[in-house]
């Protein structure tokens, strides 16, 4: 009988409770209703200013990738927005602070978890807006050389000459030092050879002056230059260098292919000769060597 009456009790403490539950449902229905509609107005909001924001940087920004997790992040800053709002409405200020106070504690050990993530995140939506790099450009870091075909917020991809694909962190690019080919229309190309001993400096100087010049005309500000360097083993080298076209590394060798056939093609014309590296042996008559092979006779 006493368990019965106990039971009882609880089920009507259960009922006052779903009771009182209803009416505070029924007195924030309004509200309710006000922070849904927020919600989804905000919703609605968020796409609209994230589409903006994407045409934008499509006019200004190369990387596709980094443009979409842009786009992605402006809408979800914009969605959490309407849902601290939401709560507002609905009366829920203390959980809106323990919300904050928690999402701020989550953060503060993300960042010290994931520094270098977010180091290259950071780096990344850095490279996409610098106007020193861009998506195809020829470059070459401390280790790399290549055509940059990706800018994510974590990676920057090069594609080397040789189709092999190189995936760095995007610190490495921020702050090491980099040579970008593409941002210049016109680089210097040098061809280096050599000639005998026997020939005539002066003349094999005036001769690739004036072949340089008529075979590749220079512009304002850009001169052909000769130099002789040094005494070599069995020649005399010189080295001459000449402004071109180079935005990629095709443009270089096809130049400085043109550059050794027409120097050689000319020395040929003019008797010149390119020596190469001759090592004599001297040997032993037949008398010596078989002497060297007779044994010695004991005595």
């Amino acid at each position: 009988m006493i368990r019965f009456l106990e039971i009882g009790i609880y089920m009507d403490k259960l009922k006052d409770k779903l009771l009182g539950w209803y009416e505070e449902l029924i007195l924030r229905l309004p509200n309710l209703i006000l922070a849904i509609f927020t919600l989804f107005l905000f919703y609605f909001i968020a796409k609209g200013v994230a589409s903006l924001v994407s045409k934008i940087l499509r006019a200004r920004m190369d990387n596709i990738s980094v443009r979409h997790i842009i786009k992605k992040l402006i809408f979800l800053v914009i969605l959490l927005i309407g849902f601290f709002i939401s709560l507002n409405v609905l009366g829920l200020d203390k959980a809106l602070a323990t919300i904050l106070a928690g999402a701020g504690v989550i953060a503060l050990a993300f960042g010290l978890a994931l520094q270098g993530t977010l180091n290259n995140t950071f780096s990344g939506v850095l490279l996409s807006f610098l106007p020193r790099i861009r998506i195809h450009d020829y470059i070459e870091t401390e280790n790399h050389k290549g055509f940059v075909e990706e800018i994510s917020l974590r990676n920057f991809v090069l594609r080397q000459p040789d189709n092999h694909i190189v995936v760095m962190p995007n610190s490495l690019i921020v702050d090491k030092p980099f040579v970008n080919f593409s941002l210049t229309e016109r680089s210097r190309i040098t061809v280096k050879c050599g000639v005998a001993y026997s020939s005539n400096l002066r003349e094999v100087r005036d001769m690739i002056m004036k072949l340089m010049t008529d075979n590749f005309p220079q512009e304002a500000g850009e001169k052909i230059e000769f130099y002789w360097l040094e005494f070599g083993d069995s020649s005399i080298n010189f080295m001459t260098r000449f402004s071109c076209v180079y935005q990629r590394p095709g443009q270089m060798f096809d130049r400085q292919s043109e550059a050794i056939m027409l120097i050689k093609e000319e020395f040929d014309r003019n008797n010149i000769n390119i020596p190469f590296p001759i090592r004599t042996l001297h040997m032993g008559t037949n008398v010596e060597i078989a002497k060297e092979r007779e044994p010695k006779n004991e005595e």
